[in-house]
C-alpha cells in the first residue's frame, strides 16, 4: 500500500477519485488550492514580457551608441572632434553593450522564475505514483491537507492484482523454515477457505513482533523472522489488512545419530 500526501500544504480544492477507482500512473488524485500561485503566475508572465522589452530597448541603445561612436572613431582632425568626445562615445557603446547583456540575463531570470512557479502549481495536483486501486479517501474539498507523514493518509493506493502475506515466524522456529517447502494460508473464521502461497523473499533481519491489538500496555517480548508470500486476488475473498493463519511445511529432520539405512 502507498500512503499519499501532498508535498505542499493547503486547502483541498478538488478530489478527483473515489474508493475503488482503478488508476494509471500519473492520474490526478486531488488538487490543493492554487489561486494564490495562479495570481503569482500572472505576475511572472508580466515580468517575462517586461524582460523581453528590456532587451529590445537595450539593443536599440546599443545600435545608437555604436553608430555615434562610428562617426568619430576614424576622425583624424582633432579640431573637428576632440579626443575626449571620442572616448566618451566609445565608453557609451561599451555601456550599451553591458546593458544589453544585463537585459538578457534579466530575461533568463524571469523565465526561470516563471518556470519555477509553473512547477510549484503542478505540484499542487497530487498524482498517482503507480498503476493501482484507490483503497481509502480521507480528504474532502475545503479540508486542510497537511504535508509530511500523517497517521491517517489522505489517500491510500495499492495494486491488488497480487496480494502479499507477511508471515511472522517465531525466532525459536526460524531454523526450521525452508523457502522451497509448501505454504498454505487460510482465512480466519473459515479454515476451509485456503490457498497455496508463492514464496517471494525472506527479510533476514529478525525484528520484534508487531502488536496488532492496539493496546498501548501490551508487552512485546517475541522476536520474529518475517517471510513474504503472495497469492492471486482471485483465489480468496481476502482484503488488505486482514490477518491469516499460515501453515508452512517443514522437511523431515533425521536423528543426527542415525546411520544410513537406519530408522529415523
Amino acid at each position: 500500500t502507498i500512503r499519499i500526501g501532498p508535498s505542499l500544504p493547503g486547502l483541498g480544492k478538488t478530489v478527483y477519485v473515489k474508493v475503488g477507482d482503478k488508476l494509471n500512473q500519473g492520474a490526478p488524485l486531488f488538487l490543493i488550492d492554487d489561486r494564490e500561485l495562479n495570481a503569482e503566475l500572472l505576475i511572472k508572465e508580466a515580468g517575462q514580457i517586461k524582460a523581453r522589452a528590456g532587451i529590445d530597448e537595450a539593443q536599440a541603445m546599443q545600435e545608437d551608441a555604436r553608430s555615434q561612436y562610428g562617426l568619430v572613431r576614424n576622425a583624424t582632425n582633432s579640431r573637428a572632434v576632440s579626443v575626449d568626445e571620442v572616448q566618451k562615445r566609445r565608453y557609451a557603446e561599451l555601456l550599451a553593450q553591458a546593458k544589453l547583456e544585463s537585459a538578457k540575463a534579466a530575461l533568463v531570470v524571469a523565465e526561470a522564475e516563471l518556470k519555477a512557479t509553473r512547477v510549484t502549481i503542478d505540484r499542487l495536483t497530487v498524482r498517482s505514483p503507480l498503476v493501482g486501486e484507490v483503497m481509502q479517501v480521507n480528504i474532502r474539498p475545503g479540508e486542510y491537507a497537511q504535508a509530511g507523514v500523517l497517521s491517517t493518509p489522505l489517500i491510500m493506493l495499492g495494486n491488488l492484482d497480487l496480494l502479499y502475506v507477511r508471515v511472522d515466524i517465531d525466532e525459536n522456529d526460524a531454523w526450521r523454515f525452508k523457502s522451497e517447502t509448501r505454504a498454505v494460508a487460510s482465512m480466519r473464521g473459515n479454515r476451509d477457505l485456503k490457498t497455496d502461497l508463492q514464496f517471494e523473499r525472506v527479510e533476514p533481519f529478525v525484528t520484534g513482533k508487531k502488536s496488532l491489538t492496539g493496546s498501548s500496555t501490551e508487552r512485546v517480548d517475541t522476536r520474529v523472522l518475517q517471510v513474504l508470500y503472495s497469492f492471486p486476488r482471485s483465489k480468496l475473498p481476502a482484503y488488505v489488512g486482514q490477518q491469516m493463519d499460515v501453515f508452512i511445511e517443514t522437511p523431515d529432520i533425521l536423528n543426527p545419530g542415525t546411520a544410513a539405512g537406519g530408522r529415523p
